[in-house]
């Protein structure tokens, strides 16, 4: 690939924002100073934008294999790196599901193959393959996945036994999707005996309620007290349950984490008027009242990262009654910039930003040379240019799936240039043909 140099950049790093010059050769940052010049490199002259970590989202869905209909790895990390998502962790639910070695090898080797982005993969456990799971080299993927409320893909872990084991047999991060299923199936039954299979969408929050996360993560955290299990619990979408983490030590000393998407950052139940079963997730969108309390966990360093938990389904999927309507939506291509227009509004800086969705992510699950820029580091870069609106239309949408929640919305920044291990993969709406992904890998 040779060399390329970045003029001009406002690189924002490491808690500070300061004007540099980057230099990378091949698929290192080799140098950060000002007024670099070099005659044989590629000049990118980037004045007035700023340069970022590229993303790391530690959940996705990319739906290969056996899902393709609505997206797969090829056209899903084509969008991320639209979006400035450099790095992701796809999710075990596919079909067949990622619950032997032998399946996570397969979907490695479909990574390797149709990637765009830097991919690693969580294995799913389940109530019967422990040995398998014991048998996991910490350092083969990104983690452990343990669905404690059913989902997309039904991989409910229901016996207690076997989760206790699983937390007792595993030095990875064992990450949770937690919601209680009792409670889920007892107000399902309450909702569908009044209004049959087409329940208001309005009512999906009370379906899956507070009361379920809550009783499911917070037994989910006491059992990783127990065991010393290093947990991260997926998703947060309530306010009570932010009161279950803490803030008073680093993000390397902290042995239970917690992740907060996008969605649950920008959408309110308020919104089920307009959007319907577009903005249907599991967990569900809640009450601007649990929004709050989620962005003031999220700054105040009690929530770890931002993440996306991108979940393509086709638009005639969605438009099914609420019972057969699926959960999930498409998120990778606009998650930073929606956050970008909560650095306009003052809710949040740049630098928090950045520390969110690209140094904790990194920090928490032990990846080697990325999150950061740093000489030394993979070339993993994004541009923005904070003062170029961008309307999100069906034209510019590139999932598979053709349709976004954000659909119709402006926001008042766009990613301008995206660099995968120093390739330039997209530059203003055009992407590079060629992929220069790796497989992660991890210190542990």
């Amino acid at each position: 690939m040779g060399k390329v140099l970045i003029k001009n950049a406002k690189i924002v790093n490491e808690n500070s924002t300061f004007e540099s010059d980057v230099l990378l050769q091949d698929d290192l940052i080799v140098k950060i100073a000002v007024n670099i010049s070099d005659d044989t490199a590629k000049v990118i002259d980037i004045k007035g934008k700023y340069l970022l970590p590229g993303v790391i989202d530690d959940q996705v869905h990319f739906r290969e294999p056996g899902l393709t209909h609505k997206g797969d790895i090829a056209s899903e990390s084509r969008a991320a790196v639209a979006g400035g998502i450099t790095t992701y962790m796809e999710q075990p639910n596919t079909i067949p599901q990622t619950t032997t070695i032998e399946k996570l090898e397969e979907k490695f080797e479909m990574g390797a193959k149709s990637s765009f982005a830097n991919y690693s993969f969580l294995f799913g456990g389940t109530n019967d393959n422990l040995e398998e799971l014991k048998r996991l080299d910490r350092n083969a993927c990104s983690g452990v996945k343990l669905f404690l409320g059913s989902s997309t893909g039904n991989m409910l872990v229901d016996d207690e036994v076997v989760i206790e084991e699983i937390f007792r047999n595993t030095e990875m991060v064992i990450s949770t999707h937690c919601e209680d299923e009792g409670t889920i199936k007892r107000n399902l039954a309450e909702y569908k005996e009044k209004y049959g299979d087409d329940i208001p969408i309005k009512y999906h929050p009370k379906i899956r309620s507070e009361k379920a996360c809550y009783l499911s993560s917070s037994k989910a955290i006491e059992l990783a007290k127990k065991t010393g299990a290093r947990l991260h619990v997926f998703h947060l979408s309530t306010g009570k349950e932010t009161e279950l983490f803490r803030n008073d030590i680093p993000l390397e000393q902290k042995k239970i984490t917690a992740e907060v998407c996008v969605h649950h950052l920008w959408f309110s139940e308020a919104d089920y008027d307009t959007k319907g079963t577009l903005i249907k997730w599991n967990p569900a969108v809640k009450t601007a009242a649990d929004r709050d309390q989620l962005w003031k966990a999220l700054l105040d360093d009690r929530l770890d990262v931002i993440a996306t938990d991108h979940a393509p389904h086709l638009f005639s999927e969605k438009e099914n009654v609420y019972t057969k309507a699926p959960s999930g939506g498409p998120l990778v291509q606009h998650a930073l910039t929606a956050l970008l227009d909560k650095v306009h509004e003052n809710v949040i800086s740049l630098e928090k930003v950045v520390q969110k969705m690209c140094h904790n992510p990194a920090i928490l699950f032990q990846i080697e040379k990325r999150g950061y820029i740093r000489e030394g580091y993979f070339a993993d870069l994004v541009v923005v240019d904070m003062n170029a609106p961008y309307e999100v239309t069906k034209a510019n949408i590139a999932y598979k799936c053709k349709w976004s929640p954000f659909e119709g919305t402006t926001f008042k920044s766009s990613v301008t240039h995206t660099f995968v291990n120093g390739h330039l993969a997209y530059e203003n709406g055009n992407f590079s043909t060629e992929k220069n992904a790796k497989r992660l890998t991890f210190n542990r």
